[in-house]
């Protein structure tokens, strides 16, 4: 029998560059929760005031909002002032994981393994960020996801114009060194780790349209690693995502050098929940399908970090 969770909202769309894919999320979460008999409903925070979520009576949500203004801690705080229950981490977690060099500070803080990376601006020295870090490399912006801005950067001379693009979407900007290996993905649900996933795409160019809409890239679950390594990393994983104050559910993605070491390069604190989503497929392979997880999540929704 599902739990009477009261009247549910679901926040979705948003106004970052991520939107359309919050949508999309939010629509598979929304007709999950319904099948389930949640009484739940879509709310867009594009279009409506936050304030509406009291005045209609709403009594917990469901963040699934992607990018900044909806994964960045900004609407956690709102939600926390409403006092309404809300999944995913809290306001700090929120937007440390969104920052990806304030998490590297940290994961580096605390000795955990994470690529080598400089920051960029208008008068960094290009070439000397590539004698330290090396060709290729990638650039991206500190505090967008879905590799929104994020470049490939394989000859000295296009660094530069690699900054400059990523620098549109936020003045933070990173060089991080190229980690030649497997590309794996981690969720976790709760304290939960989910079982591993090596991502294949075409070139190795794991880009937005790559992410979310292409049928070329290869999802491997199970991984392929042997048991003791995939554990070792799941607890790596873990051990990161409380490092940062994580809760609820999120999504970490790593590198696997040719030695087999694993890289920490970001933590997702709203991971997607699409058709092409990495959470809901390591789910389904640990026998967990889409319904039970949405619930799941909802289940843990609370205030506080």
């Amino acid at each position: 029998m599902t739990r009477d969770f009261g009247r549910v909202a679901v926040l979705m769309g948003g106004t970052s560059a991520e939107r359309e894919i919050s949508l999309l999320s939010g629509g598979a979460v929304l007709e999950a929760l319904r099948r389930c008999g949640v009484d739940a409903h879509g709310f867009d925070p594009r279009d409506r005031s936050l304030c509406e979520l009291r005045e209609e009576g709403f009594e917990r949500v469901f963040v699934i909002l992607h990018g900044r203004g909806g994964e960045d801690g900004t609407v956690q705080g709102a939600l926390e002032a409403f006092g309404l229950p809300y999944t995913g981490s809290g306001v700090m977690a929120s937007a440390v994981a969104m920052d990806k060099w304030r998490t590297k500070l940290l994961w580096q803080a605390a000795g955990l393994p994470t690529p080598r990376y400089r920051l960029l601006d208008a008068h960094s020295d290009w070439k000397a960020i590539v004698a330290e870090l090396g060709l290729p490399l990638f650039v991206k912006p500190a505090r967008e996801g879905s590799s929104v801005g994020a470049g490939k950067v394989l000859a000295a001379g296009d660094l530069s114009a690699a900054w400059r693009a990523a620098a549109r979407h936020d003045p933070l900007v990173l060089a991080e060194e190229f980690v030649a290996g497997a590309e794996l993905t981690c969720g976790f649900v709760g304290e939960r780790a989910l079982p591993l996933i090596r991502i294949e795409a075409p070139g190795g160019n794991y880009d937005y349209a790559h992410k979310y809409f292409s049928d070329e890239t290869r999802y491997r679950c199970p991984s392929g690693l042997d048991a003791r390594r995939e554990h070792a990393i799941q607890d790596l994983v873990m051990q990161a995502a409380r490092l940062l104050g994580c809760r609820g559910w999120g999504r970490a993605d790593l590198m696997l050098t040719a030695a087999g070491e694993p890289m920490l390069l970001e933590m997702n604190t709203t991971p997607g929940m699409t058709g092409h989503s990495l959470v809901p497929m390591a789910a389904r392979v640990a026998g967990i399908g889409f319904d039970e997880l949405v619930l799941s999540i909802l289940e843990q929704a609370r205030l506080g970090d």
